[in-house]
């Protein structure tokens, strides 16, 4: 099979490229050379490539970040997923297009709630949430008119390589700092109560190559382990593979209202046989071995 691939550089993006790679897809692989918000350059990559399959990865995923460049989060996001598939049904109109979006379209819910399926309202609360809900619709609309479209809503997922402006990971840098003796013996967190689910990347990875194959039906699929973990058993999980034991530090900056975001991707299962496969404790291990090395080698 032959697949393109936007944010192929990124954290998702280059494992993506190198399962496709080793199983012997011809892929090309794009990053911050193609500006994916321009119709016509994506267009002509696309008609260059003659792909089988498009993977749209290229995203600003941060949400801190889209409340101070909600522009920026609305010209990525969305209007370079209307480029992707515009560019698409012109230039590879018989492709399939997996369009990677987010569970924080559900917006969040409180503690306790049942996972969101995928019936459930999307109510975004976030302009990054935003960005990626208007490009999902966009994306049912496209399929409504024939262009062969999955629309993956990936929960949080995780493992090395994650950036440590992401809270696990960055709990597994200041531990692997305090580890190498520095840092003030503490380690500064937000909302510990809030209630996330977790997968390991390589597991979102397996699931989005199951989504690319053309016998997948099209539609929409959660991406989620269906367990929703505090943010404090994230951290009880990685000071579990460490000897450290540091003061926690509740720093204002990075503190929001308890709430909950769970996935149930019964529907990716039942389709496709998916389920996560890595143990959530072997994803913070390999998490803190990573930011082990980055301190080490400085």
């Amino acid at each position: 099979m032959r697949v393109f691939v936007t944010g192929a550089a990124g954290f998702v993006g280059s494992r993506l490229v190198a399962r496709l790679r080793a199983r012997g897809d011809a892929v090309e692989a794009t990053d911050r050379e193609l500006d994916v918000t321009r119709p016509d350059a994506v267009g002509a990559a696309l008609a260059g490539f003659r792909p089988d399959a498009v993977a749209h990865l290229a995203a600003l995923s941060f949400v801190p970040d889209s409340w101070s460049a909600p522009e920026a989060a609305f010209r990525v996001n969305f209007l370079g997923g209307r480029s992707v598939l515009d560019a698409a049904a012109a230039a590879a109109p018989a492709a399939r297009v997996l369009l990677v979006g987010s569970g924080a379209v559900y917006g969040s819910a409180a503690p306790g709630t049942p996972p969101f399926d995928e019936s459930a309202p999307l109510r975004p609360a976030s302009p990054y949430a935003w960005s990626k809900a208007a490009a999902d619709r966009l994306g049912a609309l496209r399929a409504a008119r024939g262009l062969d479209v999955v629309r993956a809503r990936p929960f949080n997922h995780t493992g090395p390589g994650r950036p440590d402006a992401f809270v696990e990971s960055s709990f597994a840098r200041q531990l692997a700092e305090l580890e190498a003796g520095r840092g003030d013996g503490r380690v500064a967190v937000g909302n510990l109560d809030a209630v996330r689910d977790f997968l390991d990347v390589d597991d979102v990875v397996d699931a989005y190559l199951r989504l690319l194959d053309p016998t997948t039906p099209a539609g929409v699929y959660n991406v989620a382990s269906g367990r929703g973990r505090p943010i404090r058993a994230v951290l009880d999980g990685l000071l579990a593979l460490t000897s450290q034991r540091p003061a926690i530090r509740e720093d204002p900056a990075r503190w929001r209202p308890a709430d909950a975001g769970v996935g149930d991707a019964s529907r990716l299962r039942e389709v496709t046989g998916w389920q996560p496969r890595i143990a959530f404790e072997d994803t913070l291990s390999r998490l803190l071995d990573h930011w082990r090395k980055q301190v080490a080698a400085g």
